[in-house]
């Protein structure tokens, strides 16, 4: 390891031109934009790339180093951010005080940056891994991954150790457990009426909706990990009008796996309280916890020692209320690490930023890991 040479420059460099090449999920053409620059990275680093199309979100690129008859070392990593196009202007990539600030440099731009950046090094010292390596770079992961689910899963289940460039804690421990992710959209529906004349004719579709909400905040278990939020509510028109329609968006949070099922069985018992109204419940869990068992345990404690005996790094474990694509390759039973990318803090907002020595430091920790996996 001590032979390696991490590019400073080039990382900056090749984080700058990917900030400044804004990629909203929804905006395929803009994501694509980032993949070209993707894919002709790995190309000038040697990789066998692969461009997966897709018609509704950016295209997916799997680029591949190596090969043999063992199980591969996968690297995830997403092109998306939640930045509308139009972002740059009032916030714009720049450095200061040891720190790099833009749209995405957190979330997960700088963890592009680490993997090319730690591929580059073991390459120009002729150190690659004597194993397949493959990363995957998505285009929809801050949308749900609902084009690049099957890949992850199909990838993952070839791989030994897979992964994730999602940003660090911002003490630098790694993500070895996450919540699991659903969302649920309940509807009710209620009698419309003048508020005035006939009031007494009308079923308040807000009134029964209120009912439900205390209900579902309830749910909330905090020694399981589990919590719902009604984080939006939509109903009525007018103050004269009895509203006949009301809808609410609940987030639901699970560390447990068995938890998910708990609550979306809660969900559909749900039953009105007030006469004359009814109500429907759609949804379900969309990413499932990744839990720190026996499996992610032991990974955790591999790449402590790697990194112990290599770097002279002491790692620490955390984990994260969020989810990532981690999140489908734990009920694969396949070790997996979050939380490898850039440190800093402020992801999804105009104060994301980066520690500029993070990317040299986790570009460092993953060629270590690689090649002493």
């Amino acid at each position: 390891m001590s032979s390696l040479n991490f590019d400073a420059r080039f990382m900056v460099d090749l984080l700058k031109r990917l900030v400044e090449t804004e990629s909203p999920s929804n905006d395929k053409a803009a994501v694509d934009r980032v993949g070209a620059i993707v894919a002709e990275e790995c190309r000038n680093l040697g990789a066998m790339v692969e461009i997966m199309p897709n018609g509704t979100t950016g295209n997916h690129i799997v680029a591949r180093w190596g090969s043999g008859q063992v199980k591969s070392l996968l690297i995830l990593c997403h092109m998306d951010t939640v930045f509308p196009l139009g972002t740059l202007p009032r916030m714009p990539y720049y450095e200061k005080d040891g720190k790099i600030f833009g749209p995405g440099t957190l979330d997960m731009k700088g963890g592009i940056v680490i993997t090319l950046g730690a591929i580059a090094a073991m390459r120009q010292a002729g150190q690659m891994p004597d194993r397949p390596i493959v990363a995957a770079f998505t285009s929809d992961e801050e949308i749900g991954s609902g084009t690049s689910r099957g890949l992850i899963e199909t990838l993952a289940r070839q791989a030994e150790m897979v992964f994730v460039l999602e940003s660090g804690l911002l003490d630098g421990s790694l993500k070895t457990w996450r919540k699991g992710v659903g969302d649920f959209l309940i509807k009710v529906k209620g009698r419309a009426a003048h508020s005035g004349g006939d009031h007494e004719k009308g079923r308040n579709a807000i009134e029964e909706m209120a009912h439900q909400v205390l209900a579902i905040q309830k749910m909330t278990d905090y020694e399981r990990g589990t919590t719902l939020n009604v984080g939006i509510i939509r109903g009525g028109f007018a103050a004269n009008v009895v509203p006949d329609e009301c809808e609410i968006d609940v987030d639901m949070r699970v560390l447990q796996p068995d938890e998910a099922e708990r609550i979306r069985a809660a969900m559909q018992a749900l039953q009105p309280v007030l006469e004359g109204t009814s109500i429907e419940v759609m949804g379900a869990l969309n990413r499932p916890p990744l839990p720190y068992n026996e499996v992610n345990r032991a990974a955790f404690e591999k790449a402590f020692q790697i990194a112990e005996s290599v770097l002279g790094l002491e790692l620490c474990a955390g984990g994260a209320g969020g989810a990532s694509d981690a999140n489908f390759v734990a009920p694969l039973g396949v070790p997996v690490l979050d939380g490898l990318g850039a440190v800093g803090e402020g992801f999804h907002s105009e104060r994301e930023y980066i520690f500029k020595d993070s990317l040299v430091e986790r570009a460092r920790l993953m060629a270590a890991l690689l090649q002493n996996w």
